[in-house]
């Protein structure tokens, strides 16, 4: 039966494809010491399983969009979920570190589908503010992969090893495609857009000269800086540097997805009432404060876990004010070409993902110094960038433009 638009059926289906990339993420992260240790591999060699995943997700999403633009959301989706189905069995069956770190690339090929396109069927149906609450409600939803990925892979570690992980992957990828082909409704506005290589140039090479794309991607980019460097390099930087255990760990870092749902429910509640950029300006604010304490703790020398889930945790309710809302003034002024759009959004932030964790597994030193460092930097940028943009940025009008559904 097919899935109301309106319903929470529908929120939570778009925010599980939302969190295809913590899933892939926070869940191998845990795995990380026990495949280096299984394997035989060094630490900075499996993290480069991390580095190829955002790379398959950074090249993944400059086509699904489009596809989805040309083909349809539904048909794109089904695609992608297979394809992450594939490369999860093969994972699971991995034989070496280097086979696991190539096949992270094409099973974040794969999983990359879920994210843009869930971006996209939400500008299909709403733009500004109505978008942004509905991106708050899926990142809420989005979150409990967070808390429950880490808390479920330290159980099955134990239980079956870090094999297990990636037959959890499969199994997430295999009830997606059953619910997207009995139940998701397709989103994609006609006339369909051409998927010509020329064409596709000239759509990408009008959003990057876009302002009302550029100006919320950089406060996004700062952002996102500080989480990838968290879900890259926490599991060494805590088990390794503060001592603490894999099941430890993933309760820590279950306590600071917390933090994003708080966010992500408040955002929700606020954003039609206060508007995109005054909540923006606050996430920012929380952003700087908490990832300057993160870092002064560091070189202060401070090296209880606490000094880093603490002010973690606010940094996180601050990237949920920041997120769904840069996100909804990102994509707003492109309905025509939302995958696009999202796709080149996914691609650059991924990207960025890769390189932070490249250089955090080249940088570990044993401590949380680097990626204390990092966290700083992101969150004093993120609020340097918004206050800056916000003074220059075009006004854009807080109509709430529902193209189709309802709110």
């Amino acid at each position: 039966m097919p899935i109301s638009t309106s319903s929470v059926w529908f929120t939570i289906l778009l925010g599980i494809l939302l969190a295809f990339t913590p899933l892939g993420t926070d869940t191998f992260a845990v795995a990380m010491p026990a495949i280096a240790g299984a394997l035989g591999g060094e630490p900075g060699a499996v993290q480069l399983g991390v580095t190829t995943f955002f790379l398959g997700i950074a090249g993944g999403q400059l086509a699904w969009g489009p596809v989805s633009d040309r083909f349809g959301r539904r048909p794109a989706l089904l695609a992608g979920c297979v394809l992450f189905l594939v490369a999860s069995l093969a994972c699971a069956a991995a034989g070496s570190v280097g086979e696991i770190v190539a096949l992270r690339f094409v099973q974040g090929l794969g999983m990359s589908g879920g994210p843009v396109i869930a971006r996209s069927i939400v500008r299909d149906l709403y733009a500004r503010e109505r978008a942004a609450r509905l991106l708050a409600q899926m990142i809420v939803v989005f979150s409990f992969v967070p808390i429950a990925g880490p808390l479920v892979s330290a159980a099955l570690l134990t239980w079956q090893g870090w094999r297990a992980i990636f037959g959890l992957h499969a199994l997430v990828a295999g009830l997606v495609i059953a619910t997207v082909l009995l139940g998701l409704k397709e989103t994609a506005p006609q006339p369909r857009t051409s998927i010509h290589p020329a064409r596709l140039a000239e759509n990408f090479g009008a959003l990057l000269v876009d302002r009302r794309f550029l100006a919320p991607i950089a406060t996004t980019l700062c952002t996102l800086a500080g989480i990838y460097a968290f879900v890259s390099n926490s599991a060494f930087a805590l088990v390794q540097g503060a001592g603490v255990t894999i099941v430890q760990y993933g309760a820590l870092f279950a306590i600071v997805m917390v933090g994003g749902i708080l966010g992500a429910w408040l955002s929700g509640v606020l954003v039609i009432r206060m508007g995109i950029q005054r909540l923006v300006r606050i996430g920012t604010v929380i952003a700087a404060v908490t990832g300057l304490a993160i870092g002064i703790l560091a070189w202060l020398g401070v090296s209880h876990w606490a000094a880093l889930i603490v002010p973690m945790t606010g940094y996180m309710f601050a990237t949920s004010f920041i997120l769904p809302n840069v996100t909804a003034a990102t994509l707003s002024p492109f309905p025509q070409m939302a995958g696009a759009a999202s796709s080149l959004l996914g691609a650059i932030t991924f990207a960025l993902g890769a390189l932070i964790s490249a250089a955090l597994g080249a940088l570990f030193d044993g401590t949380v110094r680097p990626l204390a460092t990092v966290l700083a930097v992101a969150g004093v940028s993120a609020f340097i960038v918004e206050a800056v943009l916000a003074s220059t940025s075009p006004t854009h009008s807080r109509e709430e433009d529902s193209l189709r559904g309802n709110g």
